[in-house]
C-alpha cells in the first residue's frame, strides 16, 4: 500500500475541516431561517462544539508536521499549501477555550440582537456586544502577534487576505471627497426629471416567491443545488453544492425582495462556479469577501440595474402583476430603482451613498477594536458619524448602530469589503464590455450568460488561487482602480 504523502494528509485533514464547516453553515441558515426562536441557547452549543472541532484538528500536532515538510511543483497544489499555512497560522494563534466562547457569544449576542432592534433598544444588547467586543479584540491581538498585522488588519485578513487598513483609507478618503462633490450635482439632476410613478400594489406573496425564483434560475442559478428561503435580512450561504439564499417579502413592494434576489444570486453563482476540482480545499474557496461582494454587486448593480435589463425586466413585472403598464416602462423603472437619496439603511442604499455606510462602519469599528469608543458610546458616535457623512441623523438605534447584523454576530472587519466589492464590480464590467460582444443586448433579453461565462473564467474558475488585485490585473489589465466606479457612477446617475 502507498503511504500518502504529506501533501495528501494535509488534503484529507483540509476535507474534514471544510466539512465540518459545512455543517456549522448549515446550522446558521437553519437559525437564520426557520429554527423557533426558543432554540437559540442550544444552537449556540452546536455551533460552538463545531467551532472547536474544526480547530482542534486544524492545530493538530500531526498538520504542523506535515506542513513543515510538505512540497509540490503544482501551480494549484502550492496555492493551496501556501492557504493552508496561513489557515493554520491563524488557528494556532487562538486558544481553543477562546474559539468555543466567541462561538457561544457571538451566537447569543445575535439571538438578543434581533430583539432590541425589533424594540430600537440597544441598551438591551449593549453587554452582550460588549462581551463580543472584548472576546474579538482578544484574538484580534493574539492573532497580531502571530500574522505580523496590526490588530484590526489581522481582522480584516480573515475576510479579505492582503488588504489592510493603510491600504482602505485613502481610496475611502477620496471616495469621500468624491461623494462630497457629486451627491449635490446628482441630486439637482435628478430634481429636474419627473416624478417617478410607483407600481400599484398590492403584490401578494405567492407571486413575488415564483418571479424570484424565476428570475434567479434566468440568472444561471441551478435549483437542483440550491434553495430560495425567507430570512429577516437577505443572505446567502450553505455550500458550493448546496447554496441557500434568502430575501423578505412584504405585499405592498415588489422592488426589496427582487433586488435581494438578485444580489444573493450573484453570491451563489459564485459558489457554484468555484473550482469543483479543489472542493473543500483551501484553494478551491472564494478568493475572500470583497471579491464575493463584487460577484453580487457585478450582478445586481452592473447588470440587472442597467438599462438594458429594466427593459426587459419591466414587460416581465407587467406581466406578472398587471395593473397600468407606465410605472414598468424603463424610464419610470430606473428613476424608481436608481434613485439617489440620503438614507438611514446600509441594505437600502443606492450605489452613490452606499460607500459613506461602509465608511463609517469602517470607522467605527476600527475605534472599537484599537479601544477609543467603548460600546456604550457607539450610538451617539454613529449618529455624529452618518450626520457628518450624508447630513442626516437617524430617528432611533433601529434604523442606527442596531441596523446590521454583522457586529453583534462576531464580524469585525468584514465591512470595508463591500465598497472594495463594489469598485472591483464596476472594473469587472467595464472590462467585460470590452472584451465580449453583445453582453448589453443578452441583458435586454433577460440574458446573463455572456457575462456569467466570462466570470466563469476570470473569477469564479481561479478559486483563491489569486488574491484581488491580481484577479483584477488578469482580467482588466489594472489592479483596483476606483476610478472605473467613479465613472461608472457619474455615466449612471448624471446623463
Amino acid at each position: 500500500m502507498t503511504v500518502p504523502s504529506a501533501y495528501q494528509r494535509l488534503t484529507a485533514r483540509f476535507a474534514l475541516i471544510a466539512t465540518i464547516g459545512e455543517c456549522a453553515s448549515m446550522l446558521g441558515w437553519d437559525a437564520a431561517a426557520v429554527m423557533p426562536p426558543g432554540s437559540g441557547a442550544a444552537r449556540g452549543d452546536q455551533l460552538a462544539v463545531l467551532a472547536v472541532l474544526g480547530h482542534e484538528r486544524l492545530v493538530a500536532p500531526d498538520v504542523a508536521a506535515d506542513l513543515a515538510v510538505a512540497e509540490t511543483s503544482d501551480e494549484w497544489q502550492a496555492a493551496n499549501l501556501r492557504l493552508m499555512r496561513h489557515a493554520y497560522a491563524r488557528a494556532k494563534a487562538l486558544p481553543a477555550d477562546l474559539v468555543e466562547a466567541q462561538a457561544k457569544a457571538n451566537s447569543n449576542c445575535e439571538k438578543v440582537w434581533r430583539i432590541a432592534r425589533k424594540n430600537a433598544d440597544f441598551r438591551m444588547v449593549q453587554p452582550h456586544l460588549a462581551e463580543v467586543l472584548r472576546l474579538t479584540r482578544e484574538a484580534a491581538a493574539a492573532l497580531s502577534d502571530a500574522l505580523g498585522l496590526s490588530p484590526y488588519d489581522a481582522l480584516m485578513d480573515g475576510y479579505q487576505h492582503g488588504i489592510g487598513a493603510d491600504d482602505v483609507a485613502p481610496v475611502f478618503t477620496a471616495y469621500e471627497d468624491f461623494l462630497t462633490a457629486t451627491l449635490p450635482e446628482v441630486e439637482a439632476y435628478q430634481a429636474r426629471q419627473p416624478q417617478a410613478v410607483l407600481p400599484a400594489g398590492p403584490f401578494p406573496i405567492g407571486l413575488q416567491e415564483a418571479f424570484c425564483r424565476d428570475l434567479a434560475q434566468r440568472l444561471g442559478l441551478d435549483f437542483d443545488h440550491a434553495r430560495l428561503d425567507q430570512s429577516a435580512h437577505p443572505f446567502s450561504g450553505g455550500t458550493p453544492t448546496d447554496v441557500r439564499i434568502t430575501t423578505r417579502y412584504v405585499e405592498d413592494d415588489v422592488t426589496s425582495a427582487i433586488l435581494a434576489v438578485v444580489h444573493e444570486t450573484g453570491h451563489a453563482l459564485y459558489e457554484r462556479g468555484l473550482p469543483s476540482a479543489y472542493a473543500r480545499q483551501p484553494v478551491g474557496e472564494a478568493a475572500g469577501m470583497a471579491v464575493h461582494e463584487s460577484q453580487s454587486l457585478i450582478v445586481e448593480m452592473q447588470a440587472c440595474r442597467s438599462d438594458a435589463f429594466l427593459g426587459w425586466m419591466g414587460g416581465h413585472l407587467h406581466a406578472t402583476f398587471g395593473g397600468s403598464a407606465e410605472p414598468y416602462h424603463l424610464e419610470n423603472l430606473g428613476r424608481l430603482w436608481r434613485r439617489v437619496e440620503r438614507g438611514f439603511i446600509r441594505v437600502d442604499a443606492d450605489e452613490l451613498t452606499y460607500p459613506a455606510h461602509v465608511i463609517l462602519r469602517f470607522r467605527l469599528e476600527q475605534a472599537m477594536i484599537a479601544g477609543d469608543l467603548a460600546v456604550a458610546d457607539l450610538p451617539g458616535a454613529w449618529n455624529d458619524g452618518l450626520h457628518a457623512l450624508l447630513g442626516i441623523t437617524p430617528p432611533d438605534d433601529a434604523q442606527g448602530c442596531l441596523q446590521d447584523i454583522h457586529w453583534y454576530d462576531g464580524a469585525f472587519g468584514y465591512f470595508p469589503s463591500y465598497t472594495l466589492g463594489a469598485m472591483s464590480a464596476a472594473q469587472l464590467m467595464r472590462a467585460a464590455r470590452q472584451q465580449v460582444s453583445g453582453i448589453d443586448d443578452a441583458l435586454g433579453r433577460g440574458d446573463l450568460s455572456p457575462l456569467l461565462a466570462w466570470l466563469r473564467i476570470h473569477v469564479h474558475g481561479i478559486g483563491s488561487r489569486l488574491d484581488l488585485d491580481t484577479i483584477l490585473e488578469q482580467a482588466t489589465g489594472s489592479k483596483l482602480d476606483p476610478v472605473a466606479f467613479q465613472a461608472h457612477l457619474r455615466q449612471r446617475y448624471l446623463s
